[in-house]
């Protein structure tokens, strides 16, 4: 689950992470306020959606309007809150169609000396969480990591542990910081470190966290994605979630218990089990196709499933094709095929459907299919059935 900038922030300050004052704003009236409430000489106005590249996304309804503005009056606060909410931002990581941006975030401005760039993650190959650090703070750091990878150091941490002091003063030694700066570095990094763990963390980004003019080490930005496994532990993170952000389509599959992501392809896939998926969509590339979805309906899916499966594959506009992929084991081949014939016929379909089967009873459920008089077309494995749908589109 993501959150917004906003949110991770209070959560940020929640765990004694140095974070600027700010002010959630709704309305450019609320944007104004917020500055007035602040009283520096400037603020700045931030766009709150889950995509980074922010500062340099424009909106469609306004080309010279950028997603976050530095200002220096209440007006001027009001003014560029009032062309952004409602509007959509375009991003590097929202693709062309953009997401509208309903909330805004006011935040105090700051005598910033230098910008640097902080990512926690879990590296896979240790198994362990790792603390990323580069002097580039503010660029893409996925640019830096192509471009110059030398700048980017690294420290991993053993959970019982925690981030040690130790490490943030051989992390800020490599970084270059001044005395000052490696003191701020001792007492930040151990506690932005422990909230990654605490909260089960899949990433936590901060880009840029900035050193100030007195010495101070705090976050200018927060992205946090929680470990979606972990969500009974951490309840009252559930309010967090923002439904708008998210695809609609997604969320409609994981209502109905139903593992759904959506692609950019034209074939719809409907799986049972992550690993058949991720192979019925290798083959159906491999044939020259391009998968729609990833569907997996778990290995105990009933009738309501399925047909919700079939809802939401045939809600895409871009489906052309829908490939049926079962193996039998838990989930009896002549029982996925009672649920999709029944799905059938209550959702109706208007494209070519192939359906392969395999497993406990597919002799059964293969009759169950070439006698139900419906323009099914079966594929004996899973090649033929990726060659099948393909063709199918060229029919």
């Amino acid at each position: 689950m993501k959150i917004h900038e906003y949110q991770a922030k209070a959560l940020f300050a929640k765990a004694g992470v140095a974070v600027p004052q700010g002010i959630v704003a709704k309305t450019a009236d609320e944007a104004a306020a917020a500055y007035k409430t602040l009283g520096g000489s400037i603020a700045v106005v931030k766009s709150q959606v889950h995509a980074g590249g922010r500062g340099k996304g424009t909106f469609k309804e306004h080309p010279q309007q950028r997603g976050v503005v530095l200002v220096k009056s209440a007006d001027e606060a009001k003014a560029n809150a009032a062309r952004m909410l409602g509007s959509t931002l375009v991003t590097i990581q929202t693709g062309d169609e953009g997401k509208q941006v309903n909330t805004l975030f006011v935040e105090q401005g700051l005598a910033i000396d230098r910008e640097l760039y902080l990512g926690i993650v879990v590296d896979r190959e240790t198994g362990l969480p790792c603390v990323m650090m580069s002097s580039e703070g503010g660029m893409n750091i996925e640019d830096v990591a192509h471009d110059t990878p030398e700048k980017i150091f690294r420290e991993h941490f053993d959970v019982s542990l925690g981030f040690q002091p130790f490490q943030a003063r051989k992390l800020a030694y490599a970084l270059g910081l001044s005395d000052a700066a490696v003191k701020a570095a001792q007492s930040f990094l151990p506690k932005i470190a422990k909230f990654f763990v605490d909260r089960d963390c899949s990433m936590v980004e901060i880009n840029p966290l900035v050193l100030t003019k007195d010495g101070q080490m705090l976050a200018l930005d927060g992205k946090v994605t929680f470990d979606d496994n972990s969500a009974f532990r951490h309840k009252d993170l559930a309010e967090l979630r923002d439904l708008s952000e998210e695809e609609p389509t997604e969320v409609q599959a994981q209502a109905a218990g139903l593992s759904y992501v959506k692609l950019d392809g034209n074939i719809g896939c409907l799986v049972n089990g992550a690993g058949l998926a991720m192979s019925t969509m290798d083959l159906i590339k491999f044939h020259g196709g391009e998968p729609a979805n990833f569907l997996d309906v778990g290995g105990g899916a009933n009738v309501e499933q399925v047909t919700e499966a079939f809802r939401i594959i045939l809600a895409d506009k871009n489906v052309k094709a829908v490939l049926v992929n079962i193996f039998g084991g838990i989930m009896k081949c002549d029982t996925i095929v009672t649920a999709l014939l029944s799905a059938y016929d209550i959702v109706g379909f208007k494209v070519p459907l192939v359906v392969r089967l395999e497993g406990t009873n597919v002799e059964l459920a293969r009759k169950m299919l070439a006698d139900s008089g419906k323009k099914i077309i079966s594929a004996t494995d899973l090649t033929d059935a990726a060659k099948k749908v393909v063709a199918s589109l060229k029919a």
